[in-house]
């Protein structure tokens, strides 16, 4: 077996423990320790922590700035909520949801038809934002569009999603659409089907870090850095780095839709609140401080984060977004590899308050006579 090899294999069975240890974290020590609205704030973190790992994947390996996210979790988050919303119509022989008659609408609009078949809405859910991702991906990058005006672009998508629902009152307007009783055919108010909410959330996460990290290990994976560090010499060497660019935003947007989707249900309201500009922020506020550039930094980051707001906000409403803020000034001025990095960062620091260290024997004056 070469060194290569070697370290390869070490690196595997790293990662399997790593797994392992989180699996039992998930699904032993939180049911076990957390009561059951925290095990569902928990649950909530952890959609957050999906839609971060294809940030990291985008921004931290590929270099762009997604400020964008939210319009993916939205996607996701409104066609689970779509669905929802229909079957309990169903449930009761209604035409149109209960928030529908309120308002006056007694006719189904005919783009929440298809979401009334549960296939259908889960394979929208799986499609419909890695497909618009796609789209926008190919008229961006293939243009050559990067940087700021990614970003900037980005982020006027979400803004501009979220001004589209608020308007449509057919979708719930700025109120957003809530009250879901059954998730495919299981009653949400029972804490044991909470539970198994919580558990797909973890499976789910668990599956996508799986996947990101076998992306950033592969052929693709050292492409993606490439093009992040030096994309005209890529583009020498024959590839195409509009199209390497593409599949990492369409992978961040594909998580991000199963995010939104799991999202729906745990939490019980999806309004444009949850999809603007401000939650893009801070998705990405989150994968800064945990580290982009890492596998487990995102995720770590976005929970932590999250924690951190629902905790400090209960106490200091109104300092907290100036807590967060300054969090991210320093994280991203000071500490670039985010708090991933203090190892590394702690390591070097040792290495250089360490006395040097000599193989050469002393050296030992010869004695007078």
């Amino acid at each position: 077996m070469t060194t290569i090899q070697r370290l390869r294999a070490n690196s595997s069975w790293k990662a399997l423990g790593g797994f392992a240890i989180a699996a039992i974290v998930l699904f032993v020590l939180a049911p076990a320790v957390l009561t059951d609205f925290r095990l569902s704030l928990l649950a909530k973190f952890l959609c957050f922590a999906i839609v971060a790992v294809g940030i990291g994947l985008a921004w931290g390996r590929g270099g762009m700035l997604t400020l964008g996210q939210g319009v993916f979790f939205g996607i996701g988050a409104y066609i689970m909520a779509m669905h929802l919303q229909l079957a309990d119509a169903a449930k009761t022989h209604e035409a149109v949801p209960e928030f529908m008659t309120i308002a006056g609408v007694d006719r189904l609009p005919s783009y929440w038809q298809p979401f009334a078949s549960a296939p259908v809405a889960l394979l929208a859910i799986l499609v419909l934002p890695a497909a618009i991702a796609a789209v926008l991906g190919f008229g961006v990058f293939k243009r050559r569009v990067k940087g700021a005006y990614f970003a900037i672009l980005s982020q006027a998508l979400a803004a501009a999603l979220a001004i589209l629902l608020t308007g449509q009152q057919t979708i719930g307007g700025f109120t957003g659409l809530s009250d879901f009783h059954a998730f495919f055919g299981f009653r949400l108010d029972d804490p044991v089907n909470r539970r198994m909410l919580f558990f797909i959330a973890a499976a789910t996460l668990l599956i996508v870090v799986a996947v990101a990290r076998q992306l950033m290990r592969s052929r693709y994976g050292e492409l993606l850095v490439a093009v992040r560090d030096q994309e005209e010499r890529v583009r020498f060497l024959g590839y195409d780095p509009a199209n390497i660019k593409i599949v990492a935003y369409v992978v961040a947007a594909f998580f991000a839709g199963i995010a939104g989707a799991l999202f729906t249900p745990i939490v019980g309201i999806i309004s444009p609140a949850d999809i603007g500009v401000v939650p893009s922020i801070a998705f990405l506020i989150g994968v800064a401080i945990g580290g982009r550039t890492t596998l487990l930094g995102p995720v770590l980051g976005a929970v932590g984060v999250a924690w951190a707001q629902t905790t400090f906000s209960e106490h200091f409403p109104s300092a907290w977004t100036y807590f967060q803020g300054a969090l991210f000034i320093v994280v991203v001025g000071f500490i670039p590899a985010g708090l991933a990095g203090f190892g590394p960062m702690a390591r070097q620091l040792l290495e250089r308050l360490r006395p040097a260290r000599t193989d050469l024997p002393a050296i030992t004056e010869p004695a007078e006579a």
